[in-house]
């Protein structure tokens, strides 16, 4: 039988030499994918991780830049000449640094490289917040109420979609993301300036004034979907995530599936993200990021890249996404259907950051001793050993502590326990207040939002 063009074209991309884009604890988890799958890595480094453990371990590795990740892992060209250099024949950028930059994938790919992620184009729709919920709409996902075009300049047709869709709103970078450019307007008389400094900010941080506008929903919670697609137009999704508990719109626990949330309810939201995924014809893994209030869900918008919180998808689901999105990017069709995926027990992960626990200020200095936990459903994904530098130049994630267990209650009780036997010194961590949290009994009780840590936190400082 002759080979089709799109085999053709999916052989046109195999490759047995994997250049990580990215540092830190995902680093090392790509590298450890690619070891199973029989691939080749380069490592890539700054100054500031020229001793990191992933470095000697991977099949090459090449110092790309000084310690500002703008002149190393930000530098595309940088990132290109070391491919090149190492015989690499594609790039995974991780998350975070070039993994939702479509103008890098696009100059990967013309480099006859392959971009271990989806296409410069889809990675551009879905990065332009208006862009995206237009096709979300298309595709009959699920959408917060407002219009799918950008703000006007005449500042009373601003005032008149405002009054259309009811205070409070939101105003939004169309480009934005991060938890940054974007404002709530609880009346009228605040509108205006809202508008003038959020597109001043969305100018200087994402080199665009374009603002979308949305309805506030005031105690939504946050759920993720997670999807997986090869290039022939076959898509399942893995279930279902909870990211609610949040401070400054930055993650800090994460778990799998979101509790309280019945199946014929997410389902239907599911099978829409899929037939999203095909209209637009996306490639390797994603996330929908979804507000959930009163049994309805609101799209926001779409991670065009691997999560931090990965992990507790894969403990549910089975499936290991690295491995997955690997193969997607070497073309391989999918190898399981979505009624093959069965999501059993329930999984968090928490994000252990070298971090004051209490003002939450980085901590940079040396690991001077490190106890992990172990046994049966713990997970630790970390880079760090005892006497690692943590820098001062990138994030404070240093680890991630995952458990799965039968039931939400064991895996709070497991969690507990991991917590307990974590030690990290020379360095402040974000332990202490971890365990805390853990111990808190409206958490436990899975009666939070995404403003419920804020809240929490502020009642802490109250009554210390």
């Amino acid at each position: 039988m002759p080979e089709t063009s799109e085999q053709s074209a999916a052989a046109g991309r195999r490759f047995d030499t994997v250049l990580i884009a990215n540092r830190g604890e995902i680093a090392a988890r790509i590298q450890r994918a690619c070891r199973e799958l029989g691939l080749k890595t380069v490592a890539i480094c700054s100054e500031a991780d020229r001793q990191a453990p992933y470095i000697k371990t991977a099949d090459n590795f090449l110092c790309i830049g000084p310690s500002t990740a703008g002149k190393s892992y930000l530098n595309q060209d940088a990132i290109l000449l070391a491919a090149r250099l190492a015989g690499a024949g594609a790039i995974h950028p991780g998350y975070g640094f070039l993994s939702e930059n479509a103008a890098f994938a696009d100059a990967v790919e013309k480099a006859g490289l392959t971009f271990i992620g989806p296409t410069a184009s889809s990675i551009a729709t879905m990065g332009d917040k208006i862009a995206a919920k237009r096709a979300m709409m298309a595709a009959g996902v699920p959408c917060v109420p407002g219009p799918d075009s950008a703000l006007p300049d005449d500042p009373e047709a601003i005032e008149r979609i405002a009054l259309e869709i009811g205070y409070p709103v939101i105003v939004k970078a169309s480009g934005g993301g991060g938890g940054r450019g974007m404002r709530v307007v609880l009346k009228a008389d605040q509108l205006h300036e809202a508008i003038a400094l959020t597109r001043e900010e969305a100018r200087k941080a994402f080199g665009s004034p374009a603002l979308y506008m949305e309805k506030f929903l005031e105690h939504p919670r946050h759920i993720e979907i997670q999807v997986i697609c090869d290039d022939r137009g076959n898509a399942v999704w893995l279930g279902h995530r909870d990211c609610s508990m949040q401070r400054r719109h930055q993650k800090v626990v994460e778990e799998a599936p979101a509790p309280g949330i019945a199946p014929d309810i997410i389902q239907p939201v599911g099978m829409a993200c899929v037939q999203a995924c095909r209209q637009i014809g996306y490639r390797g893994v994603g996330t929908f990021e979804f507000l959930y209030e009163d049994g309805a869900f609101y799209f926001i918008e779409m991670n065009t890249r691997l999560q931090v919180e990965h992990p507790v998808t894969e403990l549910t689901s089975g499936v290991d996404i690295v491995q997955a999105q690997l193969k997607a990017a070497q073309g391989d069709i999918l190898d399981f259907a979505q009624g093959d995926v069965i999501c059993e027990g329930h999984s968090f992960e928490c994000r252990i950051n070298a971090e004051d626990p209490d003002t939450f200020l980085p901590s940079a200095g040396v690991v001077t001793h490190l106890t992990l936990p172990q046994g049966q459903g713990i997970r630790v994904d970390t880079h760090i050993h005892p006497g690692y530098r943590v820098s001062p130049y990138y994030d404070s994630l240093i680890a991630k502590l995952i458990v799965h267990a039968p039931t939400r209650a064991k895996a709070m009780a497991r969690m507990c326990e991991a917590l307990a036997g974590i030690e990290i010194e020379g360095i402040a961590t974000n332990i202490p207040f971890l365990r805390a949290l853990f111990e808190d009994h409206a958490f436990a009780r899975g009666e939070t939002d995404i403003h419920y840590l804020e809240q929490w936190l502020k009642l802490r400082r109250t009554a210390a």
